[in-house]
């Protein structure tokens, strides 16, 4: 399996993830001039960014940890040229977050929906 076929495969885990704890999806590998996020979705009444890490070994640490600040100022960056491209007002509550998906020891995915897992990051800084 290439990198894009995996990526593929655990983006489709983290869908259906999302689906089956009540999140609908609206887009999946979002692209944009401004960049490119995994998955938009909606979470009752959010409008959700997510991105999906994946860790076949802790290696290098937890897949959570992976989403720096330069990839969540890349999505900021990206929900915002959303948002106006699709006509979303300044009051569409927003949210960014993480599916991890973590392989255990017996080699199973461990998937957790981090939910707000980090702020938005303006423009200014």
């Amino acid at each position: 399996m290439n990198k894009r076929e995996k990526g593929n495969f655990y983006e489709t885990l983290a869908c259906e993830y999302i689906t089956d704890n009540g999140g609908i999806i609206i887009e999946r590998n979002y692209r944009s001039k401004k960049g490119e996020v995994d998955i938009i979705a909606r979470d009752g009444k959010y409008l959700c960014f997510v991105e999906v890490k994946y860790r076949t070994s802790d290696r290098y640490g937890e897949a959570e940890r992976a989403v720096d600040f330069n990839k969540q100022r890349t999505i900021s960056r990206v929900c915002d040229y959303y948002l106006f491209s699709k006509h979303f007002g300044s009051e569409t509550p927003i949210r960014f977050d993480v599916v991890a998906i973590n392989t255990d020891i017996n080699n199973i995915n461990v998937l957790k929906w981090h939910k707000n897992a980090f702020d938005y990051i303006s423009n200014w800084r």
